[in-house]
Formats: structure tokens, C-alpha cells, sequence
């Protein structure tokens, strides 16, 4: 069975942007292709370490896992949940991959780039992330890793990694799929990308200091509420799904129709040419708040030993296929 693989880093309480944008989409592909598909959904926590962890780390990693459950993601045979630091070869082939990969590579990649933009320095993590990133792909042999826009290009380098290593070493590492077929796959229209409240031209983060400008999944609907109603639009006037002139407006439209489950065209048809911002603010804000209600209430039913309990059983499946492949890559380059 071909293995689709994603994980979402745990530092903080996720935003509504990580919600919709990595862990939703994921959830709904699982428990659709369960059957024909191996899932794995994993906490990076080796990723995490790299920057600030905001509160108990443990309690971060375990609370991560619950939001894919309280999403609706159905642990099964096919379905596997584990944390990447409790199989490690994650960190072995991680350093393998290093002497593939190159300096100019890892220079050339945008999110290094943000995160050291105006930096005397920063960590060797951050710069070497895409490494470790290929190393989480390429274990599992994971053709399909559902995730945002900003991820894209990580997959690009994972492949080219790879290709490389195949052509020193032998057809050791199946590719995962290119970036246009990713999209494809994970049935969305585009990559999503849900924007900041304050800042529109850049992507919801939980990393944004001002509050104001993220929705997190433990907001009370009154925040919501306060956070939507207060979002940035523009002086245009008149509603239209125009991402490079109207992000504000345009980012209100894809919330309701992501949160909804309705397609973007139709919330677009139905508010296209209206001239009340505050109305559409209004409904989005409601229907945002509605959902995340729900969500919390599903969320407090889940206890930390229902979640260990799954860790257990997936981190064993993990670990025996990471070993089998990593001992493959450790008999290519002469290591065993």
C-alpha cells in the first residue's frame, strides 16, 4: 500500500489556518482512502525544538494529537499516529541525507530566509529543517503529504535529494509525488493558504505576536467574534474574491467556505458584488464560531491515555518500517 504521510509541529495551540489549511484536509483524505492508503500522522517534535515551545512541551505534543482526533481522524490498521523523536532513525538518515544535500540548497530555501531575515544568526536547525523534513518523507517512502503552500518547495528539495542519493547509490528511496500532483490529490482547488487577520498579504501564523491577527483553536466564540469583526478589508467597497487586490475580503470568503465545507465558487456567487463588509464579517465570524464550539466540546471527551495508548501501537509500526528502510540506505552508502 502506498503511504501518505503529514505532521504539524507542537509548540502552541494551533490556528484556525493550520486547522484548515494541514490538519482538516488531512483527516478527510484518511478517513476516505483508509482502505487503499498507509496514513501516517506524526508530531515533528524534533522540528519543534528549533524554536521557542509555548508551555509544556509533553502536553503541547499529546494536545496536537487531540485536535486530529477531535477533527475526526479514525486511528485503524491503515491509520498510524506516532511522535518523530521515539523513532530514531528520523535523526540518522536526517545526517545521511546531510552529506547529499548542499549548502547552497538549504540557503536558497524561503522559510530559511524569513526566519533569518535581520538575524546576527540563528540556529543550524532552522537552516538545516528541509533535511530532517526529506528524512520523515523518505522513511516511509510516502508519496503524498497533504500540507500548506509554504511547504511546497520542501517537497521539491525532498525529491531532488533523493534523486541524487538514487543516482550515487542505487533506487533506494521512492520520490513522493511532484507539488502539481500533490495539490491533485489532496482534491483541493489550490493550495490553501489562510491569511493573517491584521496583515493579509501574509499566511495566518501562530509564531504572529498581535492576537488579534490569528485564530486559535482554543479561542471562546466572543474572541472569534472580536477577531473577524476587527480583520482588515480594504477601500474598494464591493465584495470580490480577488486575492492580489482584495486578500482581506477574499480570505473572509475562503474561511466560510473552508469552515462551511461548501465550495469556494459558490460562497464567492452568493456574496460577489455586495456591498456590506460587515454582513459577510458577520456570518463568518458566526460560522467560525460555531465549528470551533463544537470542536472544543469533541476535544475535552479525549483523554492523554486514549492518546498513549495509540502512540504505543503506532510508534511500534513506525519503527519497524523506518528501520528496515534506514538499514537499506546504511547498506547503499557502506555503513553496514
Amino acid at each position: 500500500m502506498k503511504t501518505i504521510l503529514t505532521g504539524i509541529r507542537s509548540n502552541s495551540v494551533l490556528t484556525l489556518g493550520n486547522y484548515l489549511g494541514a490538519l482538516l484536509p488531512m483527516v478527510r483524505l484518511a478517513n476516505k482512502y483508509s482502505g487503499e492508503y498507509q496514513f501516517n500522522v506524526f508530531v515533528p517534535d524534533l522540528h519543534s525544538i528549533i524554536s521557542e515551545i509555548d508551555g509544556n512541551f509533553k502536553e503541547n505534543t499529546l494536545r496536537t494529537l487531540k485536535y486530529y482526533l477531535a477533527a475526526g481522524l479514525l486511528v485503524n490498521k491503515n491509520v498510524h499516529i506516532y511522535r518523530q523523536s521515539y523513532v530514531p532513525a528520523h535523526a540518522e538518515l536526517c545526517w545521511i541525507l546531510n552529506c547529499t544535500a548542499t549548502m547552497g540548497e538549504m540557503s536558497r530555501m524561503t522559510q530559511y530566509k524569513e526566519k533569518s531575515e535581520g538575524k546576527a544568526s540563528c540556529n543550524v536547525g532552522i537552516f538545516d529543517y528541509p533535511v530532517l523534513m526529506a528524512a520523515d518523507i523518505l522513511l516511509y517512502s510516502a508519496e503524498f503529504i497533504p500540507l500548506g503552500e509554504d511547504q511546497f518547495q520542501h517537497i521539491e528539495i525532498t525529491r531532488d535529494i533523493a534523486e541524487r542519493f538514487n543516482h550515487k547509490h542505487g533506487e533506494v528511496f521512492v520520490l513522493p509525488a511532484k507539488t502539481a500532483e500533490q495539490i491533485k490529490f489532496m482534491e483541493i482547488e489550490k493550495a490553501i493558504r489562510i491569511r493573517d487577520l491584521i496583515s493579509p498579504e501574509k499566511k495566518m501564523s501562530k509564531s504572529t505576536v498581535a492576537e488579534n491577527s490569528k485564530i486559535m483553536l482554543d479561542d471562546t466564540p466572543e474572541a472569534v467574534r472580536k477577531k473577524i469583526m476587527s480583520a482588515t478589508t480594504d477601500s474598494v467597497g464591493v465584495i470580490h474574491f480577488d486575492m492580489v487586490n482584495q486578500p482581506g475580503i477574499s480570505n473572509l470568503l475562503q474561511i466560510e467556505a473552508l469552515v462551511s465545507n461548501r465550495p469556494l465558487s459558490e460562497v464567492t456567487a452568493e456574496w460577489d458584488g455586495k456591498t456590506s463588509y460587515g454582513d459577510l464579517k458577520k456570518q463568518v465570524s458566526e460560522t467560525v464560531a460555531k465549528m470551533l464550539e463544537e470542536f472544543q466540546a469533541r476535544l475535552k471527551e479525549i483523554s492523554d491515555e486514549d492518546v498513549i495508548l495509540l502512540l504505543e501501537e503506532g510508534e511500534k509500526y513506525a519503527n519497524e518500517i523506518a528501520n528496515a528502510k534506514l538499514l537499506e540506505v546504511q547498506k547503499a552508502v557502506g555503513l553496514r
